[in-house]
């Protein structure tokens, strides 16, 4: 298996100003203990470059509310790494942007989950940030700086999927991302508003239709089931996403271990986000050793260790399935994603 890593999420922060219902992290305006120094950030980027260019999402809580998030952007982006920024848009300004800009950040992400202040603000549970969203936007084409937009929708939600994603393109992101949420930290705690399975697989027909289109650069995250109904519903393009917006090409479901890692505040790496466990902590070894040699993530990188209909499905090198699904709903990282009930053809 090609080893390439080609993104790399890293939560500098825990720290946030808002409290969402779905939030991974469960963040709040407190500092946590023991984040990595900016020395630290450094010696990442240092032994990322010796063997790697992959598109880095700086992310938190808010990363905008750690001081040096502009040193270790511009770090990255002089080694040639391209530096990319998630935040929810509430602290931008003109002196925000134009630091962003001069930092050597390549593109930003904003959170939009829904087409209304009322919907959003009740979703991030802060009244005022559908505006702050909308002036972020305004301050961001103003300084041209590229954005996307990720959405997250529960039941509470769902109803403005088509408004939100109307509302993406108008405002002229260069993309949207709708993602699944996966039950970790505050998300954990209101399950009984996930969407069901069912309802799913009809939101992802209608999200396969919309990005037939070609209107705007989609992409459901944390469904990684999709790559496999791309293909029974006439998928021409060999589920590859040929020109992401965010600088790499995913032709996988679920990258996480295969494409890239998560790094959390403290150092400890997961294959993505949501994962329950780590797989190795760069204050032990170097990003490369992890990458390369972590017993977990070579794991994860064999197929044929998956269970359950996951480890016969022919469609395992395009989906992957779930693992952090897997594990919340069935204890194990390698059984079958739950929300996916395609039988294999191989059983």
């Amino acid at each position: 298996m090609n080893l390439d890593m080609k993104w790399l999420a890293w939560e500098i922060t825990s720290r946030c100003n808002l409290s969402c219902i779905h939030c991974r992290s469960s963040s709040t305006m407190q500092k946590k203990e023991n984040e990595l120094t900016t020395k630290e950030a450094f010696k990442i980027l240092d032994d990322l470059a010796e063997f790697a260019k992959p598109t880095i999402v700086l992310s938190g809580g808010e990363p905008l509310l750690r001081k040096d998030v502009y040193e270790i952007a511009r770090y990255g982006a002089e080694k040639g790494i391209r530096m990319t920024l998630a935040t929810n848009g509430t602290l931008v300004n003109d002196e925000i942007a134009k630091k962003i800009k001069d930092s050597g950040i390549k593109s930003c992400s904003l959170s939009l989950d829904g087409a209304t202040p009322e919907v959003h603000d009740n979703f991030r549970k802060q009244k005022g940030a559908f505006k702050s969203v909308m002036r972020c936007i305004e301050i961001f084409k103003k300084h041209n700086i590229p954005f996307l937009i990720n959405s997250s929708f529960t039941k509470r939600n769902q109803k403005d999927i088509a408004e939100t994603l109307r509302m993406a393109t108008e405002l002229g992101a260069m993309a949207w991302f709708m993602f699944v949420i996966i039950p970790t930290g505050r998300g954990a705690g209101v399950t009984e508003e996930f969407i069901d399975k069912d309802t799913y697989v009809e939101i992802l027909k209608w999200h396969y239709e919309r990005e037939k289109e070609g209107k705007i650069r989609m992409r459901p995250v944390c469904a990684p089931f999709y790559f496999r109904l791309k293909k029974e519903w006439g998928d021409k393009e060999n589920i590859k996403d040929k020109s992401s917006p965010l600088g790499f090409i995913s032709d996988r479901g679920c990258i996480g271990a295969v494409g890239g890692v998560f790094v959390s505040k403290e150092g400890m790496v997961t294959p993505c986000s949501y994962f329950p466990f780590e797989v190795g902590h760069v204050r032990k070894n170097s990003i490369r050793e992890i990458w390369e040699n972590s017993p977990r993530l070579n794991d994860l990188r064999n197929f044929d260790n998956y269970q359950g209909d996951c480890h016969y499905c022919e469609y395992s090198v395009v989906c992957g399935g779930c693992r952090a699904l897997a594990y919340f709903f069935k204890g194990n990282h390698l059984e079958k994603d739950p929300y996916c009930d395609y039988k294999p053809k191989r059983i």
